[in-house]
């Protein structure tokens, strides 16, 4: 019987790590499949369409950053977590740059890993449909989950998608890092509250001058309706 939850892939060469992570998934309900490198990993992604992959970043031959790159160029936005050592923070942003949705540092608790998966699985499911989000040249709908930019469609992560919704339906309201942590990402103890400011940044690359987000200097960040 396949469990409710669905299937979380493990791509992470070492072995020990996998059934450790496995182990704890397993408890929580999820099925989980593992491979120990990225080529076999991606091929896993299109074969078994997993609800998210558990990605580490020092893998061998095909490392995490490429298997972003790959996946997301492909257009699959499967969530991914990075798994990353403490002295990767390039490797780290570069990966949230190219579509990783979440991170965790080696060493880490099993429990945050399992609570990183179930956040992300939140927000892949995005916030209840509350209307349509006009602004500016930017519509975006959240029952459909598509955003356009006049009338040409704009492909979003699932976190670029939940961050700009959350703005997008409170406009003139300043956010902090810290509240956008919690109140997107789901959790509020977040080590490097540095990571808001990549997913800013992507939705404002993607978003070109339409982008309606301003920065509130000091603050965080604002969709001000008025100044568009």
């Amino acid at each position: 019987m396949t469990p409710s939850k669905g299937l979380v892939l493990i791509v992470e060469d070492e072995r020990h790590i996998a059934d450790l992570q496995r182990l704890y998934l397993a408890r929580e309900g999820f099925g989980v499949h593992a491979e120990g490198d990225g080529a076999a990993g991606l091929e896993a992604v299109r074969r078994l369409r997993p609800v998210a992959v558990v990605l580490d970043i020092g893998l061998p031959g095909l490392d995490g950053i490429e298997f972003c790159r790959r996946l997301r160029a492909a257009e699959d936005w499967t969530p991914v977590i990075l798994v990353t050592a403490r002295d990767e923070e390039a490797d780290r942003i570069l990966g949230l740059e190219l579509g990783a949705d979440d991170y965790v540092t080696k060493p880490f608790s099993p429990r945050e890993l399992v609570a990183r998966v179930k956040a992300v699985l939140r927000r892949a499911a995005g916030p209840q449909a509350t209307g349509v989000h006009r602004i500016g040249r930017l519509r975006l709908d959240p029952l459909r989950r598509t955003v356009h930019r006049d009338s040409e469609p704009v492909e979003l992560t699932t976190t670029e998608f939940n961050l700009l919704a959350h703005l997008l339906a409170r406009p003139g309201q300043v956010f902090g890092r810290d509240q956008l942590l919690s109140q997107v990402w789901g959790y509020a103890d977040y080590r490097d509250s540095r990571v808001v400011d990549v997913y800013i940044s992507q939705l404002r690359a993607k978003l070109g001058d339409a982008s309606p987000i301003r920065t509130v200097r000091g603050v965080g960040y604002s969709v001000q309706e008025s100044s568009l």
